[in-house]
């Protein structure tokens, strides 16, 4: 079955959800990237409890964006930081927005969708995880240095 453009977006975006919170899971627990997931795709993605209904997403997106995290980590934090003010590196700023600035990362250094669209999706999932705008406001100047940084042709 061949699904239209708004449920591939749907797919996407609960995909991009479930990397910052997969992301997070990692730091948090000091768990690898394979056992977090295994846990994510056969547990969670697309499961059903009696307590919650977890979504669908776009497993092999949540894959790219995952590995792509990971195995960019270092020029993903280095990228964050020259968007931070000098004297909060990326340590010092909640485990949560580092999980997003490095999912964002990975797709603004990995893929070739719009990076408007890019930092679009992580302004809106800033929102889910922090109902204060100030932090949707943080993360939408940081990225957009970021994006500014790494892709200036698409500004």
């Amino acid at each position: 079955m061949k699904l239209d453009s708004k449920a591939r977006r749907a797919l996407r975006s609960a995909a991009r959800f479930y990397a910052v919170q997969a992301l997070f899971q990692m730091e948090a627990s000091d768990s690898p990237i394979g056992t977090v997931l295994h846990e994510f795709v056969h547990h969670r993605i697309g499961a059903e409890t009696e307590a919650e209904t977890w979504a669908e997403a776009d497993l092999a997106f949540f894959r790219r964006v995952v590995e792509a995290a990971v195995e960019r980590q270092g020029a993903i934090d280095q990228l964050t930081d020259r968007a931070l003010v000098a004297k909060w590196p990326i340590a010092r700023i909640d485990p949560t927005l580092r999980a997003l600035f490095r999912a964002a990362g990975a797709e603004l250094l990995t893929t070739e969708r719009d990076a408007r669209i890019i930092l679009s999706e992580y302004v809106g999932l800033a929102g889910d995880f922090f109902p204060d705008s100030r932090e949707q406001k943080f993360v939408n100047a940081v990225l957009d240095h970021m994006a500014h940084e790494v892709r200036p042709d698409e500004f």
